[in-house]
Parts: structure tokens; sequence; C-alpha cells
């Protein structure tokens, strides 16, 4: 635990600008913003909690997936990155066996430790993300105290950054620094949030969101062994491309699409069943094209057409990660054009079915087409459906291009980002 006083100062002063600006992909000089964030969250935290002398700081970030859309959950590869959005804790011991999470916005979560068991009823709420988290630290052996929190966010809630998923691996973080000694594993700690998803918050998440942001940086991850995952940090710096990353709100929203997205793994799963596997990892391609008619008829022309997409893009996102190792990075938008055009038609994850008049994401792609043309790339991010779009977008057209989305679409819907080097972390 800091000292909170001599922390504020500390902040205050510039002692933390070259960490804060490795951190957030910035100049060291223009780290005010960010030192003040963290200073409001201390001083928030004072306003809601009992007055204490010591203080913690965390920080998880967003992530952008960059190759392998829905590869994950049938154990495939991806390539993601964390980003310079983040969601931060400023964090006590209370001397209780309370947990409160006091986030910016929201009502106050409350967990009680000796009440840890998943409710349905709290499906869908930050507080079955934390009892989750939480639980799965104890089962290991951890002797958690109670504590509260204060956290706030500038990860985007439903822009395909994983908000949540920046949350489990936040609060992961917490748990690991106040009762684990920083043990816990960066991978571990991924593994932890997407257990608390599936398990309390009811989402059928793969891993890919918790490993990003945990991780951090751009990374490469096979899944195909989920307990012991390969991830390879690649080594490309995308502030030298000449482009930037763009990821665009298309004004939609997914709340309430829990079943849209469900849909995809399990169809994913209907097909493996097919052949005796539980995911499509195990799958031979071949001999999945071979039987095609008689899969058909089993599973629908729809968990075909899904099918084929993951095939191919399983194999798209090692490609990428090969070709950005290999500073290749006009073969990367390539195959991330190629990858947005295989979601549209095949995973069918840009509209939701029988969606007449709200087709956003759709539209934002158009839109992204019409204004690169045959310059830059686009596509579908993350789950799809509604949120967001990526797009990579030559420099020297950017203020057009972003003032023209806007246009479109409203102030503030395309935000321009930076790829974070760290993951989750205890700050101080």
């Amino acid at each position: 635990m800091a000292e909170k006083e001599q922390l504020k100062r500390e902040l205050e002063c510039g002692y933390y600008k070259e960490k804060l600006a490795y951190i957030y992909c910035t100049d060291v000089n223009n780290t005010d913003y960010y030192a003040q964030r963290y200073i409001q969250a201390i001083d928030n935290f004072e306003k809601i909690f009992d007055n204490v002398d010591e203080i913690n700081l965390f920080s998880a970030p967003g992530r952008t997936e960059l190759g392998g859309n829905h590869t994950d959950h049938q154990h495939g590869c991806v390539l993601a990155a964390s980003v310079n959005l983040d969601v931060i804790a400023a964090v006590s011991l209370n001397n209780t066996d309370v947990i409160r999470v006091q986030s910016e916005g929201y009502s106050m979560d409350v967990i009680h430790l000796d009440d840890l068991q998943p409710d349905e009823k709290e499906f869908n709420q930050a507080k079955a993300l934390i009892k989750g988290v939480v639980a799965k630290f104890k089962s290991m052996g951890y002797d958690i105290k109670g504590f509260d929190a204060y956290t706030t966010s500038n990860v985007l809630k439903g822009s395909g950054l994983s908000s949540s998923a920046a949350f489990e691996v936040l609060i992961g973080n917490i748990l690991n620094g106040l009762f684990a000694n920083n043990e816990i594993s960066d991978v571990e700690i991924a593994k932890i949030g997407q257990y608390a998803e599936n398990v309390y918050f009811g989402k059928p998440c793969g891993l890919m969101d918790q490993m990003a942001s945990s991780v951090g940086s751009v990374v490469a991850i096979d899944f195909k062994n989920t307990e012991n995952p390969i991830i390879k940090k690649v080594d490309f710096d995308f502030a030298k491309t000449g482009y930037a990353l763009c990821i665009i709100d298309s004004g939609a929203d997914h709340a309430d699409l829990t079943d849209e997205y469900a849909a995809i793994p399990a169809e994913m799963k209907l097909v493996a069943n097919y052949f005796g596997k539980d995911y499509l990892r195990e799958v031979n391609k071949d001999e999945f094209f071979k039987a095609i008619k008689e899969v058909r008829k089993f599973a629908g022309d729809r968990a075909v057409l899904r099918t084929v997409h993951f095939f191919n893009d399983n194999e798209r996102a090692q490609k990428e990660a090969e070709v950005l190792q290999n500073g290749d990075f006009e073969s990367f938008l390539q195959l991330v054009r190629i990858s947005g055009q295989s979601s549209y038609m095949y995973l069918q994850n840009v509209c939701v079915c029988g969606s007449i008049k709200e087709q956003a994401v759709g539209l934002t792609l158009a839109l992204c087409n019409e204004l690169l043309k045959d310059k830059g790339a686009y596509r579908v991010h993350g789950g799809g459906f509604a949120g967001t779009v990526q797009a990579f977008v030559p420099v020297e057209q950017l203020d057009v291009f972003k003032e023209k989305i806007e246009n479109a679409l409203g102030k503030g819907s395309c935000h321009v980002l930076s790829i974070r080097p760290v993951g989750g972390i205890q700050f101080v």
C-alpha cells in the first residue's frame, strides 16, 4: 500500500511521467490527463468510503481483436492487442469480510465473502463478475479479505473493446496484488476472468478478450490447448506504419443480443459434433468439405457457412501474426480486408437476422468502403451484430475520414487508439 497523500503529490508533480507515457503511448509532456485521472479516482474514493491513509492503484486495458473473428471459442487462433483505454481503480483494505466496489456511474456492488455461489438473478451484472473472480481465487487457496474500490473506465461499453474483460482483469489484478503477492500469472488471471464471465455472468465467451487485456501488447494466441494456450508477443510497431487504428462506434446497442452471440459457438459446436468432436479445431477441414452435404442436413446452412469462416479465419489469424512479425504491413491489411468479407458473408455477425431498419454495423462498413476505397482496411470488430467497426486509415486521410464518419454517425463515434505495451497491472 502507498501513502495516499504522498501518492497524490507524486502524481501531481510528475514523478510518474515516464511510466504514464509508456503505459498510455504518449509523450512524457502529455501525461497530465492520465495523472489527473488517477488523482480523481483517489479523490472520489475518499468521498465514498471511510478515510484511509494507504491506497493502491490498478489498471486493466480494453482490447482490440486484430485477427481471428469468433475463432477462440472453437480452440482456434487469434491475434489481439491491448489498447490505451483502460479501467482503473483506487483500492484499500477495509478490515471486514465485505468487498465494496463503486464503479463510476453505477450503483455500488457489495459482495459478502461468505456468499460466493453463482446466482442466475445476477447474470449480466458487474457484481457477478466480482463474485466469480473472488470465488476462483478462494478456491485456489488464497485468503481473500474485504476491500473497498472505486473504479472509473474510459473503455467504451458495447464498443467491442471488451469493457467486461477489462473489469474482470482489473479485479483479478487487485486480488493478485492484495492477497497473492502478484504471483498469479497474466495467463491465469485471464482464465479466471473467463470463468467468472462463463459461470457467474452467464455469457459463453471465449478466452481471447481476457487474454489480450491481461497479457498486453500485440499477442498471437493459439487456444488448441485452452489450459495451456500458446502465447507469442508479436514484435511490431503500429505507430510507424503511417496508418491510424480507428474503432468506430456504429451507434447500435448489443445489450440484448446474448442469444445472437451464443448461437455462433453453438452452431459451430453442432458441426463439430457431427464429426464426433467438441470443437471445430479438432475437425479436419478436408473431411468437412467432403461431408458437406450431410453436414448441411445435420446442422443447417448457417452453421456450415460459419464453419467455413472458422477454418479460413483461423488460418488467416496465424498468417497475420506471421506477416506482422516479418514487417509486411500491406499483406496484413489485405488479410484484414478478406477477414472482414468472411465475417459479413459467412459468419454473418454484422446484422441481426430479420432486422430491416437497424443495420448500423453494415452501414458503418459501407461508409468505410466509400471513404477508403482500396486504401487501408476495415472489418466488423469483436462479437459483431452491434457495436463497432475497426479501420486502419492512412494518417494523411485521418482528419477527413474522422470528420465524414462522425457527420454520419455522430460526434465522438470515431476513436483513434494506440496499442498499449502492457496488460493488467498494479500501477502503485
